[in-house]
């Protein structure tokens, strides 16, 4: 079985990481480099930045910071944000990112999937996947893009489908009712895709416990990574003893 990945989200705008409730509400959360530093220390598997405004300011991705983070940790990172194209692809990527996640410009010009895959490989490019409970579509969510402020009319399972299709290499799910509540993972859309899917869902949104991370990984929802923010920025987890805890009750993680 492979190890699950734990996976700290640094959500960004003006520069600084943010955290908020629901995609509202943020507060500053320190500097993205220094977090980052930190989180390397501490044994995190992978890191995720999202420049969480790139996109409704139509503004470039952040290619210094990108370059400034490369600069400072040795594990593997993605960066989102305001990618528009192939093009802006590969600046984040040459500018030192692992992965780039898109998600707005993916709904709107579906190309930027399957020529981005092709170009760099599947395994650089992840599709980001914001949902809300809507019983009108067959999974019970619906797509939302433009940092969740605008409902896509795609159904959530067929849109991923859809992605994997164009050649995605992973997707990363946040239930955006879940986000920031830290009631724990919403296990139903996580769990779905999971054992529908072929390439690795990370799950997002609403980790407040280590038990949370527990239920995600488990055999019945089955993420491959977990992803979470705020309980880490504020140390009310730490990933050397959620790694601990997990690998105690049988989840396999790298230590």
């Amino acid at each position: 079985m492979l190890a699950r990945r734990i996976i700290p989200c640094l959500d960004i705008k003006n520069g600084r990481t943010v955290k908020g409730i629901n995609f509202l509400g943020l507060r500053d959360a320190g500097d993205p480099v220094e977090n980052a530093v930190r989180y390397c220390e501490q044994g995190a598997d992978e890191l995720v930045f999202l420049d969480i405004t790139a996109t409704i300011e139509r503004r470039e991705p952040l290619s210094e910071l990108v370059r400034r983070i490369a600069r400072n940790i040795n594990i593997p990172f993605t960066v989102g944000g305001g990618i528009k194209s192939a093009d802006d692809v590969q600046t984040i990527l040459v500018s030192g990112a692992d992965k780039v996640s898109v998600n707005s410009q993916a709904v709107r010009n579906k190309r930027i999937i399957k020529e981005s895959a092709e170009r760099f490989g599947s395994q650089c490019m992840v599709v980001a996947v914001d949902v809300r409970r809507n019983s009108a579509f067959p999974s019970g969510y619906e797509v939302y893009i433009d940092g969740g402020r605008t409902p896509a009319g795609l159904d959530a399972l067929q849109w991923a489908q859809e992605a994997e299709s164009l050649g995605c290499g992973e997707i990363l799910l946040t239930s955006m009712e879940a986000d920031g509540t830290r009631n724990g993972f919403d296990l139903g859309i996580t769990g779905l895709l999971a054992k529908t899917l072929s390439v690795p869902v990370i799950a997002s949104g609403g980790a407040g416990s280590m038990e949370d991370f527990l239920s995600v990984f488990s055999d019945s929802c089955g993420a491959d990574a977990a992803l979470a923010a705020s309980v880490f920025h504020y140390h009310e987890i730490d990933i050397p003893q959620l790694k601990a805890y997990l690998q105690s009750n049988a989840i396999p993680v790298r230590l």
